[in-house]
């Protein structure tokens, strides 16, 4: 099984068409029927609980970085320079509220070297500051474990249609090595972090949530982003966690990125 063959978490949406929308992609082999639960197996976050969450306009999720700069996926823009065709939505758990917060982007970085395979992390700059808080990212593999949250618009089943409220859930660590056996050696361990519920599925991440985050709290009691929704055999599926872009790995570099924005 290649990685071009594994379903990424991202719409296919005009221009930007930047992810399988088939579930089956032609020559894969046979995988385990998909589980029909209802981000899948998640409830409704409350207004104002992840005040840092973005909707995008292509069809994936993002962080504040900081107020005027987003973390997404690399998979969910194209290459890195200017651009004002992406717009972000803040400020409110339900898209159609009349009270979110709607940006521009003006430029997108793209991580050096992303060719589909790892390295899947992307910034966009917007066109003004959004005063919302900000999420922190992990700089250290201090909070790779235990159970994480995640959040998104994207579908609650697989092949299922996107959402207007805001869906969360918890997922448990998986290790690199349960990963890598689940996936056959797909995986790349010092770029990706994976979790779910390994053997009975029905928790995860799914079309339209890549980019988004997957965080957990910190030694103080504040939430701190571990992983960035990248990739994953269809959405909750026995066997098949989901695969996220590992930020601690490129803390650094997201950082320096985002200063010469």
């Amino acid at each position: 099984m290649s990685r071009t063959r594994s379903v990424r978490r991202a719409l296919a949406t005009g221009a930007v068409a930047l992810a399988a929308v088939s579930l089956q992609p032609a020559g894969a082999s046979a995988a385990p029927a998909p589980v029909p639960t209802p981000i899948v197996g998640g409830v409704r976050a409350a207004q104002g609980e992840f005040p840092w969450m973005v909707r995008l306009s292509m069809g994936c999720g993002g962080t504040l970085l900081t107020q005027q700069v987003v973390l997404t996926a690399a998979h969910c823009v194209g290459a890195s320079g200017n651009n004002t065709s992406i717009t972000a939505t803040a400020g409110v758990v339900d898209l159609n509220s009349s009270s979110a917060i709607k940006v521009r982007s003006t430029k997108i970085y793209r991580a050096p070297g992303y060719n589909g395979s790892g390295k899947d992390w992307a910034l966009i700059k917007l066109a003004q500051p959004i005063n919302l808080p900000t999420l922190k990212i992990a700089e250290t593999k201090q909070y790779d474990n235990g159970t994480f949250t995640v959040a998104g618009w994207g579908a609650t089943r697989e092949g299922g249609g996107q959402q207007r409220y805001l869906m969360k859930a918890n997922v448990p660590f998986v290790s690199d090595a349960d990963c890598q056996a689940a996936y056959s050696g797909d995986i790349i361990p010092n770029e990706e972090i994976c979790a779910g519920r390994l053997d009975v599925g029905g928790v995860d991440t799914c079309q339209g949530d890549s980019g988004g985050p997957m965080f957990r709290r910190d030694d103080t009691g504040a939430w701190i982003q571990v992983g960035i929704t990248s990739w994953g055999i269809g959405c909750a599926r026995p066997d098949y966690p989901g695969v996220y872009t590992e930020v601690s790995t490129f803390a650094s570099a997201i950082k320096s990125a985002a200063a010469t924005l």
